[in-house]
């Protein structure tokens, strides 16, 4: 379970949105898909648990990473570029958020609806930042205030009420170094 765990808390930051979803990628994911990337993210652990300086490059591929996660990670788009969608109860966000304005977009957004995000992530020295360059509900853009509220209504834990903030930069779990995105895959440097 502590491997599942490391890689959601990577790729959910890589793919900004960190909420249950459905997987819609282009590409059919498999089963067989999902076990390779399950030995993979049981690698990645184990060589973290071992004192060495010499690097390992784990490649991860979108089949893989589409067909294990719970929500999407729709495209590795190369370049450092990934997009992600999930499906978000925006309901439960407003609940909690209890919009003050007539003008507070979150009063005029309700239901399940499809969130999805693209940007940039850049990795070094363990240290990882996501840079967003678009977001949308439903295909109608939005701005970043926005995605940082769902965002951090998502992503909050105990240690974390506040969630995930979208600029700040964040550790690599699993001592890893680096990751590499490439047109359709991601490569992990530990």
């Amino acid at each position: 379970m502590g491997s599942l765990r490391s890689l959601r808390s990577v790729l959910s930051v890589t793919v900004v949105i960190t909420a249950s979803a459905t997987v819609f990628g282009d590409v059919r994911a498999t089963r067989r898909d999902a076990d390779v990337l399950r030995q993979k993210v049981a690698t990645i652990n184990a060589h973290a648990a071992s004192a060495t300086k010499q690097a390992r490059r784990t490649t991860v591929t979108e089949n893989e990473v589409n067909a294990y996660l719970v929500y999407d990670a729709r495209e590795i788009l190369g370049g450092g570029r990934l997009s992600g969608r999930a499906v978000v109860d925006l309901d439960a966000v407003r609940k909690e958020k209890n919009p003050t304005s007539l003008l507070d977009p979150m009063n005029y957004l309700m239901g399940k609806v499809p969130v999805s995000a693209v940007g940039v992530l850049k990795t070094t020295n363990g240290v990882g930042h996501f840079e967003l360059e678009s977001a949308a509900i439903s295909r109608l853009p939005i701005p970043k205030f926005l995605l940082q509220e769902i965002v951090g209504y998502y992503s909050r834990t105990a240690t974390n009420p506040a969630g995930i903030k979208l600029d700040d930069p964040f550790a690599l779990p699993a001592r890893i170094r680096e990751i590499q995105v490439e047109r359709g895959q991601a490569i992990i440097v530990q």
